[in-house]
């Protein structure tokens, strides 16, 4: 989709009634209009938020005036260059420099056994640096090939249980977790307990226009050339039936705000992002 493109569908999302614009998948700073995308959501009163591999962070953070929520990935400390390829120093300047700017930065940590060892010292780490950092577990899907997915998978379940709980105390002890303790309940047992509302609640709309419910479930729904309105009336009895064949997932964004949805008393006081 092209600038142009984009601002049109963010002005149809805003007449329909969407609240919240977030900028994911991929690598959003790698579009040079990103600043004119989130100048012209901010305009439409839209909340912004963005989610990077921090890679580009330190060079794109003047383009980032008009972002409300920053989230990086930071999957590990001394694990972080086996998991991403990269050095972690340069992200972590890139977040001081957003930070210097005014953003409140969330690091956002995917369990795996390549980093279960680490997670207490990144929650240390955000505290030290005056961010936020928010957990998930990887989740296995038919687009991880097997020798990636035996290379990541946590192998000691007893280690996994024991880290969780951890950070579970962690959370109950003030550090900068912004996961509710419910859903830690439910990574650690790896057991989803939740009523999905992604279905109802949220639209992923891909680089070319394509829409789709959820990030599991990728079917499309529809295009944004025909109207997200037509979209969204046409696709009640697909995402229907994609929610109620789902074996459900533990990706924060979705569990977490369907439970704040159904007003969960927990999750309401103690999830501290969107």
């Amino acid at each position: 989709m092209n600038t142009e493109e984009v601002f049109s569908f963010l002005d149809e999302a805003h007449s329909f009634g969407i609240k919240i614009y977030n900028a994911w998948t991929v690598e959003p700073l790698l579009r040079s209009d990103l600043s004119e995308i989130l100048q012209h959501a901010k305009e439409l009163g839209l909340i912004t938020s963005l989610v990077t591999n921090g890679t580009l962070l330190r060079r794109r953070v003047p383009d980032l005036e008009d972002l409300d929520y920053l989230s990086v990935s930071v999957d590990g400390i001394n694990s972080y260059q086996e998991i991403r390829g990269v050095p972690l120093g340069p992200i972590l300047e890139g977040i001081t420099v957003a930070q210097e700017a005014g953003h409140q930065v969330l690091m956002n940590c995917v369990i795996s056994g390549k980093n279960l060892h680490e997670l207490e010292d990144l929650v240390h780490l955000a505290q030290e640096i005056g961010a936020l950092i928010s957990f998930e577990p990887l989740n296995e899907s038919k687009e991880i090939e097997n020798v990636v997915w035996e290379d990541m998978w946590v192998e000691n379940d007893a280690k996994y249980r024991e880290t969780l709980n951890n950070i579970m105390d962690m959370k109950k002890n003030g550090y900068p977790i912004i996961n509710s303790l419910t859903y830690l309940k439910m990574v650690r047992d790896k057991k989803p307990h939740f009523k999905c509302h992604a279905s109802d609640i949220v639209l992923h709309v891909s680089s070319d226009g394509t829409i789709t419910n959820c990030r599991v479930h990728k079917e499309p729904l529809g295009h944004t050339s025909q109207g997200l309105e037509n979209v969204w009336e046409a696709s009640k009895g697909k995402r229907r039936q994609i929610k109620e064949n789902c074996s459900g997932c533990l990706f924060f964004g979705y569990v977490e705000n369907s439970m704040l949805y159904d007003l969960v008393p927990e999750v309401m006081a103690h999830y501290r992002w969107m």
